[in-house]
């Protein structure tokens, strides 16, 4: 189960970051780093020296741009050695990031729906879908285009499951330990609940960095997790 749960270092030092990981030790041996630690922590140098000490790291940098530099963009991640990045999960981008990826052990992420976003949030950004169908237009073409997974929202996974087959990876932010506060999370589940449906890999920030004893809030979603079980690993 440890190696199913992410932690995203959502936190704006570096000193911070090296805190938290710190206090996780051995606990936890997956970490997510997005923009704010990315861009605030150093995050991709905090990124390198994860992964020479044997952590897996998740570079969520949510990549979009022309085919070429989406291209140069992934391989230059992929030769750090990272586990996961994503991309924004439209056609041409997931295929260039698919072509660069590779021959590598990057697992290349199509970002469907932000968990932030319901069905009204879809509607004003100018798709006549739903979240719900959005997410299963882009897993399919995620399918399609090749690459290792996609990101979904946990109320999505059993969908996107049927819909990509048993091999992808299908990670799920907004995951919330049962009783804990949703915060600007819309599309949510508890750890057990989003693994019994599908998910391969949870992402968790807030619940764990921002507890009063991070490893303590770790291990009581790592025991969650074991006691919901998975279908999918």
């Amino acid at each position: 189960m440890a190696g199913q749960l992410i932690v995203g270092l959502d936190v704006s030092t570096r000193a911070r970051a090296e805190q938290i990981i710190t206090a996780l030790g051995d606990s936890v041996q997956f970490y997510k780093i997005g923009y704010q630690c990315f861009y605030g922590a150093d995050g991709f140098a905090l990124g390198k020296d994860l992964i020479a000490a044997g952590k897996k790291v998740f570079f969520d940098l949510k990549l979009l741009d022309i085919d070429n530099t989406i291209e140069k963009g992934v391989d230059a991640i992929a030769g750090t050695g990272a586990a996961m990045l994503t991309v924004h999960a439209y056609p041409k981008t997931m295929r260039a990031a698919a072509r660069a990826a590779a021959g590598s052990d990057l697992c290349v992420l199509g970002v469907t729906v932000l968990t932030s976003m319901d069905d009204a949030d879809v509607k004003e950004a100018g798709y006549e879908r739903d979240a719900a169908g959005l997410v299963a237009l882009r897993a399919q073409q995620a399918r399609e285009a090749g690459i290792g997974g996609i990101v979904a929202s946990p109320q999505e996974a059993e969908m996107v499951r049927t819909i990509v087959g048993p091999k992808m990876a299908v990670v799920t932010p907004g995951i919330r330990p049962a009783g804990s506060a949703a915060g600007d999370q819309k599309r949510i589940m508890t750890p057990a609940e989003a693994l019994a449906v599908g998910a391969t890999h949870l992402v968790v920030a807030r619940p764990i960095v921002e507890a009063p004893d991070p490893k303590a809030a770790a291990e009581a979603i790592l025991a969650e997790m074991a006691g919901g079980g998975t279908r999918f690993a």
